[in-house]
């Protein structure tokens, strides 16, 4: 797992209206060395959010206004949304189920032991972490393929499907050699050292 420590813009947004439980969970998550910021409610906390924000969110379940699940709701709507651990007193299964539904990372009952409570929050730092490289990752791919004529294009998306160069040729009405002037080009631009790397690298750009 990654440390909180390891990168200094992350933080751990406690977000509960209760102050005395807000400083126990500052106390804690900081003894173990990591950066805390708290908010005694959900909308004081999206009034900050910018959706540039690293690390992940500790929320009471019920509190006045917009309850955790209310909160989850909101940051699925938002791109590159921060995990989010629901703590509650009032848990039960069905609250459970319902908080996971709408995208928890996970679901604490208190009173809860705080080894549970760090184990969950490195945890959920661990994913945002992997997040948050998966998604530079993509606009890095999707930085290269923009460098693509649409002639390029058309011609990678063709060898992605499984078109051999005569194929492709004929449906272009260009040359097989023409083809094979393209896809070199093609394999430049997006930095594919072989045909499997540039159909990995495709793919994942037709899925983001």
């Amino acid at each position: 797992m990654i440390p909180a420590a390891s990168n200094p813009d992350r933080s751990i947004y406690v977000i509960d209206d209760d102050a005395a439980v807000r400083d126990s969970l500052q106390t804690l998550l900081e003894g173990a060395g990591m950066a805390v910021q708290t908010f005694d409610s959900a909308e004081a906390f999206l009034a900050r959010f910018d959706g540039g924000l690293s690390g992940c969110i500790v929320s009471d379940m019920r509190m006045p206004g917009m309850t955790g699940i209310d909160l989850q709701k909101v940051l699925r709507e938002r791109s590159g949304a921060l995990p989010l651990i629901v703590v509650t007193a009032h848990g039960d299964i069905d609250t459970a189920v319902m908080a996971m539904k709408s995208g928890a990372h996970d679901f604490i009952e208190k009173p809860y032991k705080e080894e549970r409570l760090l184990g969950a929050v490195r945890d959920a730092l661990d994913l945002e972490e992997r997040q948050r490289a998966a998604r530079a990752q993509a606009s890095e791919i999707a930085a290269r393929a923009a460098t693509l004529s649409q002639r390029q294009r058309q011609v990678m998306d063709l060898v992605v499907d499984g078109l051999p160069n005569k194929e492709i040729a004929v449906r272009l009405g260009i040359s097989a050699r023409t083809v094979e002037i393209y896809r070199a080009w093609v394999m430049e631009r997006m930095g594919a050292r072989n045909l499997a790397e540039l159909i990995r690298l495709a793919l994942q750009l037709r899925a983001s």
